[in-house]
């Protein structure tokens, strides 16, 4: 980096989804969820907030009471803020960089993240989402927010994006020990269950390339790991048709044809929350017990000094492009 970027002071926004932090959390929160039209398109554009709330109320017990088997509450804020942190820390040689979480559909949200790195005298943002393979439902979403904050209110800074990167090296690297680790785990033979989060097949068919990163990362994890893994989608949810073979029926198919031992890589999350901890931890264990095997995943990635690592790369990397 010149000597002109190190002195420029650079907000780093990690770009996450957000979570309820306490039971009462659970409705607003999926209230901003259903309302963003970029995820799902309930209805006409004034019918969208009407329906969201209405699925809001009527979906918030059955959230409540799957947080509560998890501790109450999402712990995506907290990681994410130990992530932005450690990822300060590694920049702190590099230049004058700000990192600070920024959520989409619970606090922190963007705007006034990026109010507190305007008045701290930042001068140009990196949006780096936390989700490794782009799709216009989450890192767009956020890209698009972000913009829309930066112009409605005024900032007009300078923003660079870091689309995605699905096969970032210390990522990589980290998937690969992480399955190396889980692996050690059983004495039988494993089979490795790669499980992201699923998206509408219609988000794929009009040119997302979410499934296609989500191959180059596995392709990129098996040269180092030599491990040959199934890829299926999970947290499916709503009427569309979504991607497949879902998680709970990769199970069943794997039960069928004898497996007994899973590795479950939940490959599209780089930090713990309900997909992992609920989901993952709890209700797919449970179905493949049911089915007669033993299911059990590998570690959440956090704040694993490797793969902040991979993070600060990135930054790096992006303060050398044009904004």
């Amino acid at each position: 980096m010149q000597q002109s970027e190190k002195t420029k002071k650079i907000g780093v926004l990690l770009l996450n989804l957000g979570g309820p932090e306490k039971p009462e959390d659970v409705r607003p929160f999926l209230y901003n969820l259903f309302s963003d039209r970029q995820i799902i398109q309930l209805g006409p554009v004034l019918l969208q907030k009407p329906i969201a709330a209405l699925i809001a109320y009527r979906r918030a017990p059955k959230s409540i009471a799957n947080y509560q088997k998890i501790g109450g509450s999402s712990p995506i804020g907290r990681i994410t803020s130990n992530q932005a942190e450690a990822l300060a820390r590694s920049l702190a040689g590099d230049g004058n960089f700000m990192v600070r979480p920024c959520m989409r559909y619970w606090h922190p949200f963007a705007e006034p993240v990026i109010r507190e790195m305007i008045q701290a005298g930042v001068r140009e943002l990196i949006c780096l989402p936390l989700y490794p393979h782009y799709s216009k439902a989450t890192s767009g979403s956020s890209f698009y927010d972000i913009e829309l904050q930066n112009q409605r209110n005024g900032f007009h800074l300078p923003v660079r994006e870091i689309r995605s990167w699905p096969t970032e090296a210390q990522y990589i690297k980290c998937l690969a020990s992480r399955i190396h680790e889980g692996s050690s785990i059983f004495d039988e033979p494993v089979q490795i269950v790669y499980s992201a989060h699923s998206l509408p097949k219609k988000f794929i068919d009009e040119g997302d390339p979410y499934v296609r990163e989500l191959k180059q990362t596995i392709a990129a994890v098996e040269q180092q790991t030599v491990k040959k893994g199934k890829l299926c989608y999970q947290s499916r949810s709503g009427p569309v048709q979504w991607l497949e073979p879902s998680t709970p029926d990769m199970l069943k198919q794997l039960a069928g044809q004898g497996c007994k031992n899973i590795l479950m890589v939940p490959i599209s999350f780089v930090s713990d929350h309900i997909e992992t901890l609920y989901e993952i931890d709890m209700l797919y264990k449970e179905q493949a017990e049911g089915l007669g095997m033993r299911l059990e995943s590998t570690r959440g990635l956090n704040d694993d000094p490797q793969f902040i690592g991979g993070l600060r790369n990135l930054v790096l990397s992006a303060t050398t492009t044009p904004a």
